[in-house]
C-alpha cells in the first residue's frame, strides 16, 4: 500500500503543486483544483477503518503522505484530514471526505449536543466544512465533530509562510458528532498527532532544499567553476544532507512506531530533531542560494519559510525536549532502559 500512495501523490503533486501554484495561493487562498483531485483520490480517509469507509492504512503507510506535502509545500490541509479521520474512526465515528482540519488548542466545553468555547490554531480554518477537537464533557473528555459554519466568530491569522492558522469560537453550537475519547487515549492526542504530521512535512521539506541547493551550486558559476566545487560550499552541502537524512529518519521511525497507537517519546524525538534540522538547513540554504535565495521570484522561499514555520507549530523543540527530559527523569536509572525499548505505550508530561 505504501508504494502505491507514494507513486500516487508523487505524481498528483509533482502536475499540479508547482511552485507557481503554491506561490498563488499565498495568503490563504483555497487551493479548490487542487483539493478536488485530492478528493477524488480518497487520500483524506486512508487511515479510517474499512468498515468506516476508509482504506485502514497504518501511520507507517501515510507517511510518505505527508512527506510528500512537505517536499512540494502542498497548500492543502492533506495532514489534517489524515490525522482528524483517523481519531474519528478511532471513536468509531464515519470518516468525512470534504475539507477537514482539526483544532489541538481547544477550550471547549460540550452539554447533551450543544459545544461552548474557542479553539485556536486551526490549519486552513477559515476553508474548512468541519473541525475535529476534544470537548469536556460530563462522562469525561469526548472526540467532537464541529461545522466551522456554525462558530459565532472567527479570528484570521497567517504563519510565516502565509498558511491559514485560524481561530473559531462556538457558542451552542451542535455537533455533527461526538464520541468518548477512547481508552488509553490521552486529551493531548492531536497535539501530538500534529507533531507526527510536522515531523515528515519537515524531512519532505527538507529533502527538497537538499536537491535545489546541491543543484543550484553545480550551476552557479564563480571563478570559472561550479561553486560546488569550492570545499567551503562541498563542507555546507554535506552539513544540510546530513539533517535532511537524520530529519527523515526521526520522522519515519515515529510513523513506523505509531501504527498501533502514537508513540509519544518518539514522535516528542522526532518533532525535536526535525524542528534543529529545519533551523540548520534553511540557513544553510540561503546561504548557499546567497541574494538569489531571498528574492520572491525564486521558490526556495516556499520551502524555507514553511520550515521556519512547521518547526514551532504543534510544540517548539523547547517544549518537546523539556516533556522527553522530564519523562527520563520520571523513569530513573532502573526504568531508563525499559522506557528507550517500550516508549510506543508511554504518556508523556501533560503541559503545564
Amino acid at each position: 500500500m505504501r508504494e502505491l500512495f507514494e507513486s500516487t501523490i508523487e505524481r498528483l503533486f509533482g502536475n499540479l503543486a508547482t511552485p507557481e501554484y503554491v506561490l498563488g495561493c499565498e495568503g490563504g487562498v483555497w487551493p479548490a483544483e487542487l483539493w478536488s483531485v485530492l478528493k477524488d483520490s480518497g487520500f483524506s480517509l486512508a487511515a479510517v477503518p474499512e468498515a468506516l469507509g476508509g482504506a485502514e492504512a497504518g501511520w507507517a503507510d501515510l507517511y510518505v503522505l505527508a512527506r510528500a506535502a512537505g517536499r512540494f509545500a502542498a497548500p492543502i490541509p492533506l495532514g489534517e484530514a489524515l490525522l482528524a479521520n483517523w481519531l474519528l474512526g478511532k471513536a468509531g465515528l464515519e470518516g468525512r471526505g470534504d475539507v477537514l482540519s482539526f483544532a489541538a488548542s481547544a477550550q471547549l466545553s460540550l452539554r447533551g449536543d450543544k459545544v461552548d468555547g474557542l479553539v485556536h490554531d486551526v490549519p486552513w480554518g477559515r476553508h474548512t466544512d468541519a473541525v475535529v477537537a476534544i470537548a469536556d464533557a460530563a462522562d469525561g473528555p469526548r472526540v467532537v465533530l464541529l461545522d466551522r459554519t456554525a462558530a459565532v466568530a472567527q479570528f484570521l491569522a497567517l504563519n510565516v509562510a502565509g498558511e491559514p492558522r485560524d481561530g473559531l469560537r462556538f457558542s451552542s453550537a451542535p455537533v455533527l458528532a461526538s464520541a468518548p475519547l477512547p481508552t488509553g487515549m490521552s486529551g493531548d492526542v492531536l497535539l501530538l498527532g500534529g507533531a507526527l504530521l510536522r515531523s515528515a512535512q519537515i524531512a519532505g521539506a527538507l529533502r527538497a532544499l537538499l536537491e535545489m541547493t546541491s543543484g543550484y551550486a553545480c550551476e552557479r558559476h564563480q571563478f570559472g567553476r561550479p561553486i560546488g566545487a569550492f570545499q567551503a560550499i562541498q563542507q555546507q552541502l554535506a552539513v544540510l544532507a546530513e539533517q535532511a537524512a537524520a530529519a527523515g529518519v526521526a520522522a519515519e521511525a515515529a510513523f513506523v512506531e505509531s501504527d498501533s497507537a502514537l508513540a509519544a517519546l518518539s514522535i516528542a524525538v522526532a518533532k525535536v530533531s526535525t524542528a534543529e534540522a529545519a533551523s540548520v538547513g534553511a540557513g544553510i540554504a540561503h546561504s548557499v542560494h546567497g541574494a538569489i535565495g531571498f528574492t520572491q521570484e525564486y521558490s526556495l522561499h516556499l520551502l524555507s519559510r514553511r520550515l521556519w514555520a512547521w518547526r514551532s507549530e504543534f510544540g517548539s523543540a523547547s517544549l518537546w525536549s523539556q516533556r522527553i527530559g522530564q519523562l527520563a527523569c520520571a523513569a530513573g536509572g532502573q526504568g531508563y532502559w525499559p522506557l528507550l525499548t517500550g516508549h510506543a505505550a508511554q504518556a508523556l508530561p501533560e503541559l503545564g
